[in-house]
């Protein structure tokens, strides 16, 4: 049985205010095209369908429009919610959708109810566990303990349990996969990732998933493997620049009589690449080691010594798509033993005063002109009030 892996696709979410609506289709082209190529028999989504919990009308509609032209290739599908999905929303319809092989799990009650697809010889029972709030579930699952670990473990027992009585009661091998929505240890995060929770608690260990033939995880943006059978598939495309070096598609598998056989990972380049730049405003807008950043979403860090006029609009002449700005000076020390308060009790003049809190604010002092027209205004000022 070929299957493969994806999850954290996102749907209807913006990129530093950039919409992502067409990248987000190119990649639904690039999937079906996957599945057709690939002769996939079974498409696994573990979590974050969605942005979030309330999805605008666009990405309802290419949601929609997506499972229309994936069921046309005949593949089945099991979908799990995440922490972005409202996990109701999602999951309604899904007692009849399950008729036309889209397999929603996105209930507390579904846990231990697999979708089992048999083959000649052996069966796989896929188990869908969808993003589990520790203090929504934490009673019905009877855990006492804080934090994800403990309710994802009980979880976990019962679907255990589950495969067991079906192991016992079949004739061939059962394989179990389970989908969960988690963030497992020795998995590496990106900044585009929402935080499940604070202090730690939310890390699962990866022993949890260790007796099942494989474990198709969601939440973290880059794909990797933390086992052989135990892998994140990413996000299709990336939702922030720390993603930036990340080779973004999805993991096929396949499971036959004997288990998990071959895991190779599937490309989807990204049609908008992201850059980060950084270095003094003159060289990134003449060195052209920088011509491929023009036709990319870019974030840039200028090092002059004080921020550039304009800097914003001078970047977007030769990067368009510049969508985040900082500015870290490289010889710009501030005194510690002079600060801000220490610089304001210092000044020998209202001109001063305005001047310091101009470069304090802008990273960049006054110019002649911005200064003549400081004195000119407060001078003014001073005259309307002793008229007054």
């Amino acid at each position: 049985m070929r299957i493969l892996h994806t999850s954290d696709w996102h749907l209807g979410r913006s990129f530093h205010g950039a919409s992502l609506l067409a990248a987000q289709r190119e990649f639904v082209d690039r999937l079906i095209d996957t599945i057709e190529t690939e002769a996939v028999e079974l498409l696994l989504v573990s979590g974050d369908v969605y942005d979030r919990a309330l999805p605008g009308v666009d990405a309802v509609q290419l949601f929609d429009e997506s499972l229309v032209r994936l069921r046309a290739t005949g593949v089945q599908m099991v979908i799990t919610s995440g922490n972005h999905d409202s996990a109701l929303r999602l999951g309604f319809g899904s007692a009849l959708l399950e008729h036309a092989g889209l397999h929603l799990r996105t209930s507390l009650a579904d846990i231990d109810r697999p979708a089992v697809f048999g083959r000649d010889g052996y069966s796989v029972a896929v188990y869908g566990l969808p993003y589990l709030e520790p203090r929504m579930v934490a009673d019905a699952l009877d855990v006492t303990a804080p934090g994800h670990p403990p309710v994802v473990e009980a979880a976990l027992q019962k679907v255990r349990g589950d495969l067991a009585a079906r192991r016992d009661a079949a004739g061939t091998p059962v394989h179990g996969i389970v989908l969960a929505h988690v963030f497992a240890a020795g998995g590496a995060a990106s900044d585009s990732e929402r935080e499940l929770s604070i202090g730690g608690l939310d890390i699962v260990p990866t022993s949890y998933f260790s007796d099942f033939t494989y474990a198709a995880l969601g939440h973290l943006h880059g794909r990797q493997k933390l086992a052989e059978h135990i892998r994140y598939s990413g996000s299709p495309i990336p939702y922030s620049f720390s993603e930036a070096g990340h080779r973004k598609g999805a993991w096929l598998l396949d499971i036959g009589p004997d288990g998990l056989g071959e895991v190779r990972g599937i490309d989807w380049p990204a049609a908008k690449e992201l850059r980060i730049l950084k270095g003094r405003i003159d060289d990134l807008l003449t060195d052209p080691a920088h011509a491929s950043a023009q036709d990319a979403w870019c974030q840039v860090t200028l090092t002059d010594t004080h921020r550039p006029a304009g800097a914003m609009e001078r970047l977007r002449a030769r990067f368009p798509d510049t969508l985040v700005l900082n500015f870290e000076p490289e010889d710009r020390a501030e005194d510690p033993h002079h600060s801000y308060a220490d610089r304001l009790a210092a000044a020998a003049s209202p001109v001063e005063v305005c001047a310091g809190f101009v470069d304090h604010v802008r990273l960049r002092p006054l110019n002649d002109a911005e200064e003549v027209l400081v004195a000119s205004v407060l001078e003014q000022v001073k005259s309307e009030k002793v008229q007054a």
